[in-house]
């Protein structure tokens, strides 16, 4: 397998035949490549948006003993909730919602995602249901501090 897919793959997490099309179809230049990943990813996450979501995790994450966050993040199956990916998810959500104190589900979506600016908690939470091929969504969450 061509070293340019196995590093693409690496950095979007999409899937090696869909990290191979982007790369034909690019060309071969991995930052096209990985902008395709990205427009594919969104119409994927698209065409799955009405799909129930019926398993998840309740994320709990506590900064310093004097933030704490519980997030309810939705997937549509016990296999993608247990998922390596999901949980990671979850995580880094828990971590935002701790830093940035949204009020609100859609105010967390379009935040711009701490560890990189580049991107929002919407582009996350897309990019992982390209990856797992499952709707998710943020149900809800509570954030206290002392």
């Amino acid at each position: 397998m061509d070293n340019t897919i196995l590093k693409l793959r690496e950095e979007t997490q999409a899937g090696v035949m869909d990290c191979a099309k982007a790369m034909k179809d690019a060309g071969g230049d991995i930052e096209k490549a990985k902008q395709l990943l990205m427009e594919r990813g969104a119409a994927k996450a698209s065409s799955k948006a009405e799909r129930k979501t019926g398993s998840g995790v309740l994320e709990t994450y506590v900064h310093g003993g004097r933030i704490g966050v519980l997030l309810e993040l939705r997937c549509e199956t016990d296999f993608v909730a247990k998922n390596e990916t999901f949980r990671e998810l979850a995580h880094e959500i828990a971590m935002q919602i701790a830093s940035m104190n949204p009020q609100t589900v859609d105010e967390l979506l379009e935040q711009e995602f701490i560890k990189d600016p580049s991107q929002k908690i919407q582009d996350l939470v897309t990019q992982a249901i390209a990856t797992t091929g499952e709707n998710m969504k943020v149900e809800r969450f509570a954030r206290f501090e002392l």
